[in-house]
């Protein structure tokens, strides 16, 4: 892996549950990336849809060949390039946040996100794969979101790659108006985390990185007390900070939320490099508040037991498109 390429990271602004407007937002990105002459390309986590409770998410997984994975396979073999991005993937009665990487002559790479974050408890249960694919560029490692920031992914792919491909949906403050400074802070704070990451992680790895992000502010609901449905009303905006990263953490290229959906184009080497920083001591890379520990156990509490409830109650299911499209090609 010693070949310079041109890699874009994809910043986008989906809708939540809109599977087929997020497709064809994606898809138009995508041909923005080309057209600057990407051979590698990033598109977020959850590129089909944003994440937020709300239960129409129940019914937005896709099957193992769907729409978006078609998109993907038709990009890469039109324009001869790599290509990846996560998306909710049901098999065998589940439903996992699972990043397909895509190669020029159609093989498909999967690596399915560890823990769900929080709410994302709700929709989809955790993976075992270690992230790690053997590909034309040679050893490539997926990460999801807060994979990035747990020292459990570092310990799986550190030393064994050339190339990181990542993405998030990382959320800010619920928008609620009391306490403002709180969540003012809060906000601030997390940005800070959001723009650390990216060079954090390739650092730690020894690989360049793509990250891939949303920044888009969505609106639904936050769930309240574990074991119950009962809700709050949120509305966030997605952080953006989309990147691209060389071997020593060092960053190529940059596109914030607020500069809204388009690309982040640089050159990269691929090719494994010895880490830049020493692997932090206990289970998170960061520092995280006491009050963000809380958040994720009530918050992960809260989804598990959602999703229990909707699997148990048929709720969990593919995105009814599909089952349409399925209809019409039995009826032809």
């Amino acid at each position: 892996m010693t070949k310079t390429i041109r890699a874009a990271a994809v910043q986008i602004e989906a809708r939540v549950a809109d599977i087929p407007w997020n497709i064809e937002h994606a898809d138009r990105l995508v041909e923005e990336a080309v057209g600057q002459g990407a051979e590698l390309v990033a598109l977020p986590e959850f590129f089909t849809t944003c994440i937020i409770y709300d239960e129409r998410l129940f019914a937005a997984s896709l099957p193992p060949e769907n729409p978006a994975l078609e998109m993907l396979k038709e990009k890469a073999r039109r324009h001869r390039i790599h290509i990846g991005g996560s998306y909710l993937e049901m098999r065998n009665g589940d439903v996992y946040n699972t990043y397909v990487f895509v190669e020029p002559d159609g093989r498909v790479h999967r690596h399915d996100k560890d823990l769900p974050t929080m709410v994302e408890n709700a929709f989809y249960v955790g993976g075992r794969d270690t992230g790690l694919m053997e590909t034309s560029l040679g050893p490539v490692g997926a990460a999801v979101c807060w994979e990035t920031v747990r020292t459990q992914t570092v310990k799986r792919l550190r030393g064994k790659v050339g190339l990181l491909m990542t993405g998030s949906h990382w959320w800010s403050d619920p928008g609620w108006a009391w306490p403002r400074n709180y969540w003012r802070q809060l906000h601030e704070g997390n940005g800070r985390m959001m723009e650390r990451t990216p060079g954090a992680f390739a650092a730690l790895i020894g690989a360049p990185l793509l990250h891939a992000g949303h920044a888009s502010v969505i609106e639904g609901r936050m769930l309240a007390l574990p074991g119950t449905r009962l809700t709050l009303p949120m509305r966030t905006q997605l952080m953006g900070e989309t990147q691209i990263i060389d071997g020593e953490g060092k960053r190529l290229a940059r596109r914030r939320y607020q500069e809204g959906a388009g690309v982040a184009v640089a050159d990269i080497s691929p090719g494994a490099v010895p880490p830049q920083a020493e692997l932090p001591e206990g289970f998170w890379i960061p520092r995280f508040s006491a009050m963000l520990h809380f958040q994720w156990r009530h918050q992960n509490a809260a989804g598990k037991s959602a999703y229990r409830w909707a699997k148990r109650t048929g709720r969990l299911k593919v995105w009814e498109g599909m089952r349409n499209a399925r209809g019409a090609e039995e009826r032809l």
